[in-house]
């Protein structure tokens, strides 16, 4: 994992001791609200429907054993016993005091963390493949690259006040796990024909409103070109981004009213005004950064464990678990393990401080000490010898952290919705939980397969409903909740925005929805197909009829 270096350290203790000044001085009444949210929104400080929330940024999903205990101790000792991990990978406190937040970026500081750049018209924290440098899919560990960008963009002078919010993802295999097609820009790093490595640069994707998929910039970035490129774009956004109107000022909608030939041709202007560049990225950087991710000291292990076969054929719940939430790993013997913090009764994304203690425990003694966050809002721990599964199931399964529901229907995307959200017009949470409790049986999940619903509770889509295979949009009409249903989304290396089926449903009549839509699939799926596949075969038309009669 990348370690602080000097300034790192300073520039974290300096935004401490600031922003306990600015506290002060809001408590105070020195500074009235609205003269101090641009101060708290650079310090991940939001003011929800009912109390402050403080964003705690996760950079591209890794953390040690060691920061998940503080992470409990700051859920203990400053909010109500438990944490929310996000879209971005992230982990939020929705109920701290004010006047604690200052002592609260401290505890952070003392574990390498911050809330830098986690709200605020800035780039925001890059996101990551989860499985990064456990995978044999990837050309490379993409966590590098993450890490250039994170330390470009920390306090960039330029871009602290953009026209709106901005996305960046890095992947690099060909199964996207990091939707890279639905950020402003989505970096996938590849191979020429040449067999050098660079960038798949695409730009203006993005969800919202105006959801919208990303589309290529450049096909093939040299490595050593990434940071100047990127500076380039980001200057044409800033120029001519739209700033009077805060629904239009994504990258996506210039990328939209330009056209990607003509905003291109702005950015390569740009970007020969800019080389060479002092900030062009040498091999020794490359390298210096790269030798903070070399991976754990693995064991030379025979892959055919006899005590794990006989875990798995002598324990269905355990051969169950492994089905659906182990993944493969790049060296024989270990294996990538999904940690689901989706079960009945609590929202999607909620984490105890004891089951955050407990995950520590467990990536000490199985995983190296390390942790994942991923935008599915669930937990990984990436380095499991196939040996220590049966243990580390046992453990989990202990703090209620065993369900085998990874990629399946109960895995459900969910923004906080009106439990939280000052901007939502909807429940979400609820939904995502009667939707659990519809289909909570392991069996029946199993035989539904692959699905990914995902909700949420506003047009701003932090649910992420517009790429679900189900997606579900909370709407308010006349004081009354609705639910409008798309269905046809992906977030993979294939996305897709869904498709609208028609009017929405009452909060009553929406799980019934959609276990329509469910068993009508599991009648007239083909051998092996999924969901998405069956949707894409037939189209909307016998989905539609399903859902309101024909």
């Amino acid at each position: 994992m990348y370690r602080y270096d000097e300034f790192d350290h300073d520039i974290v203790q300096s935004r401490v001791k600031q922003f306990r000044g600015q506290v002060e001085r809001r408590l105070s009444g020195a500074i009235s609200e609205n003269e101090f949210k641009p101060l708290r929104l650079m310090n991940g400080l939001y003011l929800q429907l009912h109390a402050y929330m403080l964003r705690v940024a996760v950079p591209y999903g890794t953390l040690n054993a060691k920061q998940m205990r503080q992470l409990a101790m700051i859920a203990d000792k400053y909010d109500r016993g438990y944490g929310h991990i996000t879209t971005r990978q992230n982990i939020q406190f929705n109920w701290p005091e004010l006047m604690d937040v200052p002592d609260i970026l401290q505890d952070l500081a003392d574990v390498e963390m911050h809330a830098f750049q986690t709200s605020g018209n800035c780039i925001r924290n890059v996101t990551s493949d989860p499985y990064a440098g456990a995978t044999d899919e990837e050309i490379e560990d993409p966590r590098p690259t993450a890490e250039l960008l994170r330390q470009w963009s920390t306090m960039h002078p330029e871009f602290t006040y953009l026209p709106r919010k901005f996305k960046i993802a890095v992947t690099a295999s060909k199964t996207d796990r990091a939707v890279i097609r639905a950020h402003d820009i989505g970096l996938e790093i590849v191979r020429n024909e040449k067999g050098e490595i660079g960038y798949h640069v695409i730009v203006g994707g993005g969800l919202g409103r105006t959801p919208i998929i990303g589309v290529t910039l450049r096909a093939f970035l040299p490595r050593a070109e990434l940071l100047p490129f990127l500076e380039a774009t980001m200057r044409v956004y800033n120029r001519s981004g739209r700033r009077d109107n805060k629904y239009k000022a994504r990258i996506k909608i210039l990328v939209q009213e330009t056209g990607i030939e003509t905003f291109s041709k702005q950015v390569e202007a740009e970007y020969a005004r800019l080389v060479p560049s002092e900030i062009a990225v040498t091999e020794a950087e490359v390298k210096r950064i790269t030798d903070y991710f070399k991976g754990p000291d693995f064991e030379i292990i025979n892959d055919g464990d006899v005590a794990y076969q006989a875990a798995l054929e002598t324990d269905k719940d355990f051969a169950f678990w492994v089905d659906n939430n182990v993944a493969a790993h790049k060296v024989s013997g270990y294996a990538i393990a999904n940690i689901s913090l989706k079960v009945s009764g609590r929202a999607p994304g909620d984490i105890a401080s004891g089951q955050m203690r407990a995950i520590a425990d467990l990536a000490d003694a199985y995983s190296f000490g390390e942790i994942r966050t991923t935008h599915q809002q669930n937990l990984i721990l990436p380095h499991v010898k196939k040996s220590d599964l049966p243990a580390l199931f046992q453990g989990l399964k202990s703090e209620n952290l065993a369900g085998g529901n990874i990629g399946l229907i109960t895995d459900i995307i969910c923004c906080p919705g009106m439990d939280f959200c000052a901007l939502a017009t909807a429940r979400s949470i609820p939904l995502s939980q009667a939707i659990t409790e519809r289909f909570d049986d392991p069996v029946r999940q199993r035989a539904i397969g692959d699905m990914q619903i995902k909700i949420s509770g506003c047009i701003n889509a932090c649910g992420h409903h517009h790429v679900g295979h189900i997606g579900i949009l909370g709407l308010e009409k006349a004081g009354v909740e609705f639910y409008q249903i798309k269905i046809g989304g992906d977030a993979s290396e294939d996305a897709a925005i869904g498709d609208v089926t028609g009017p929405g449903f009452s909060y009553d009549e929406t799980v019934d929805a959609i276990e329509r839509l469910v068993d009508y699939y599991i009648g007239i799926k083909c051998e092996g197909e999924r969901f998405i596949d069956s949707y894409r075969r037939l189209g909307m038309t016998p989905f539609k009829e399903v859902l309101y009669g024909g």
